[in-house]
């Protein structure tokens, strides 16, 4: 059992961990797809957005995501029926700001705050599209993160390492080892393979528990110290370690 009281930060994927991604996907490929009077089903469009998506990723500096998510749509319309507009692609890049949060997102960050010294964000999405979301993941109590790498910082996209390098970077100028960092992420291909290259600890956020397929991200096989199906979840087990630990 994974000791959840011995790391002192936590770092996050936040799209399809915090930010419900796939939910806000299917939304922005709506309105192009009732103009079209076509249909797909959420599946259909997250699996077709997961063909695509991460090739636009690829290249040392890597475009900023809302370019990415414009060019994968012009890759998407023609597989899903529709014709590869340009202006519809550019609406479907800048969707990210509009994509909304998990439930229980924000509360389990507000628990999870109280027990760790340090908690960041890793992400492939563009400041602007982070700072929209850090908004919806704020409590009274604030903002939840002390700090965020984000792609257009690093040039590159995961599961590439560079994020993860600024992060190691970020939390020894704290004070705090690899092995007192716990990554908390749903992407097997984009978090966990390369938390396990760097011999991180990680928990799986399993957000497609009971759903087939992979979803908007590619299939890759991985291994973590802990899998939990939501936030909720994951900020009990914590509350409960460090409570039993008391």
């Amino acid at each position: 059992m994974l000791d959840l009281t011995r790391f002192q930060a936590l770092t996050f994927d936040c799209y399809g961990t915090l930010i419900d991604w796939e939910a806000g996907i299917i939304a922005a490929a709506s309105p192009a797809l009732a103009a079209a009077g076509r249909s797909a089903t959420p599946d259909q469009v997250l699996e077709t957005f997961g063909r695509f998506e991460h090739a636009h990723e690829e290249g040392d500096p890597a475009p900023l995501y809302p370019d990415v998510l414009a060019r994968t749509w012009l890759d998407m319309a023609p597989a899903l029926g529709l014709p590869a507009d340009a202006a519809v692609a550019q609406k479907f890049g800048g969707s990210v700001p509009d994509w909304p949060a998990f439930p229980d997102s924000a509360a389990a960050l507000a628990v999870l705050r109280k027990h760790y010294r340090r908690m960041g964000i890793l992400s492939n999405v563009h400041l602007a599209g982070i700072g929209a979301s850090r908004q919806r993941l704020s409590t009274a109590a604030g903002d939840p993160f002390d700090f965020v790498v984000t792609a257009e910082q690093t040039g590159t996209y995961k599961p590439h390492l560079r994020h993860f390098d600024r992060a190691r970077e970020i939390l020894a100028a704290d004070g705090i080892q690899p092995a007192q960092w716990l990554h908390v992420a749903q992407s097997i291909f984009h978090d966990h393979g390369p938390a396990k290259q760097l011999g991180l600890s990680s928990v799986w956020i399993d957000r497609r528990a009971n759903k087939p397929g992979a979803g908007a991200t590619p299939v890759a096989d991985g291994s973590w110290g802990l899998r939990v199906t939501s936030m909720a979840e994951f900020a009990a087990a914590v509350a409960q370690a460090f409570a039993a630990k008391a």
